[in-house]
C-alpha cells in the first residue's frame, strides 16, 4: 500500500513508519523540517518536505495514496493554538477530499467528544467532525490516552521541590498510553480493510494519579514521593515559571480541570474503558528513571 504519514519523525510517526516499511509498504513521511530529509529517506521512506498549513502541498503529497495517518502538532504556533490546529485539520480534510484517499487514521484523544473543558483536545473535537463529513473515505478515529511522555515535564518539579502533581486529585483515574502502542494500533488500522467511520481507543494502562507518585518514586529511589493537588492558579503559575507559553499553560490548566471534573475521561469510560496497549506504567517507569538520571 501507498501510505502517507504526518508527524515527521516524532514519537508516534517514527515507529509507525518503521513498522510499515518493515511490512513492505510504500511510505511517504511529511515533515516541515528540511534537515529530516536524509533521516527519512535513509529509513526507507520517501520524504515530503513542506508545511501542513499549505493545502497545495498536501494535495500533491496525498495524490495516489491508498491511506494516510493524520495528526496535528500539540502546539501549533504558540498563539491561537486551537484555531491553528483546527485549520490544519480542515486542510487535511480538503486534501483528502480532492485526492480521493480511501482510508485515513486520525490520531485523536480521550475527551474529544467535549468542545469545552479539555484544553488542547478541543481542536480535535472539530477535526473529527470534518473527517466524519468525508464521503467515500473510511476513517478510524484513534483516541489516545494521556501520553506517558508528558510525565517527563514533571522531572524538574521532582528534582527541585521533591513532589509531583497537577490540578487534579490523587484519586483521579487517568487512561495512559505509550507512543509505541499508538504506532502499532495505527499500523493495524491503516492496513486493514474497513468501512465507514469508526472510533477506537488506544490506552496502555489506567491508574489513579497517586500511583504516578508511587511508581515513579520507587523507580528513581524516592519511594516517599508525594502526589500534590494544585489549585488551578498555582498550576498555571508553575507552568509559566517553567517557561511554558501563556496560552499553552492556560490550555493545560484547563485540561487538568477537565480531568478533575471527569470531562476528559467520560467518553472513554462510556465506550467500555478498553485497554489494548502493551506498555504498562511500571514498564514506562524505567524510561522515566533513565530520563530522570541523565
Amino acid at each position: 500500500m501507498k501510505i502517507v504519514i504526518t508527524g515527521s519523525l516524532g514519537n508516534v510517526a517514527k515507529p509507525l513508519a518503521q513498522q510499515l516499511i518493515a511490512e513492505g509498504h510504500d511510505i511517504t513521511v511529511i515533515s516541515s523540517n528540511e534537515t529530516k530529509r536524509n533521516e527519512i529517506e535513509n529509513s526507507g521512506a520517501k520524504s515530503a518536505i513542506g508545511s501542513i498549513t499549505d493545502l497545495d502541498f498536501l494535495i500533491q503529497t496525498f495524490k495516489g495514496a491508498d491511506a494516510a495517518f493524520l495528526m496535528t502538532p500539540p502546539n501549533m504556533g504558540g498563539m491561537n493554538i486551537v484555531e491553528n490546529t483546527i485549520a490544519v485539520g480542515k486542510n487535511y480534510a480538503e486534501a483528502i477530499k480532492q485526492t480521493g484517499v480511501k482510508r485515513i487514521v486520525m490520531l485523536s484523544s480521550i475527551g474529544v467528544e467535549s468542545p469545552v473543558e479539555n484544553g488542547p483536545i478541543k481542536g480535535l473535537h472539530f477535526i473529527e467532525k470534518f473527517y466524519n463529513e468525508l464521503e467515500n473515505t473510511s476513517v478510524t478515529f484513534l483516541r489516545a490516552g494521556y501520553f506517558y511522555l508528558n510525565f517527563f515535564n514533571d522531572i524538574p518539579l521532582i528534582k527541585n521541590a521533591g513532589i509531583i502533581g497537577a490540578n487534579f486529585p490523587a484519586t483521579a483515574t487517568i487512561p495512559l498510553v505509550h507512543p509505541n502502542d499508538i504506532a502499532k494500533a495505527a499500523a493495524k488500522e491503516l492496513t486493514e480493510n474497513s468501512e465507514g467511520k469508526n472510533v477506537k481507543y488506544i490506552v496502555s494502562d489506567v491508574h489513579p494519579a497517586s500511583d504516578f507518585a508511587t511508581v515513579f518514586g520507587n523507580a528513581i529511589g524516592k519511594p516517599e514521593l508525594p502526589w500534590i493537588e494544585f489549585k488551578d492558579e498555582d498550576s498555571l503559575n508553575g507552568m509559566l515559571q517553567a517557561g511554558v507559553p501563556q496560552e499553552m499553560a492556560e490550555l493545560y490548566t484547563e485540561m487538568g480541570r477537565g480531568i478533575r471534573t471527569g470531562v476528559v475521561q467520560k467518553d472513554f469510560i462510556e465506550h467500555g474503558s478498553e485497554v489494548s496497549g502493551e506498555v504498562k506504567l511500571e514498564e514506562f517507569a524505567k524510561e522515566f528513571a533513565d530520563k530522570f538520571n541523565v
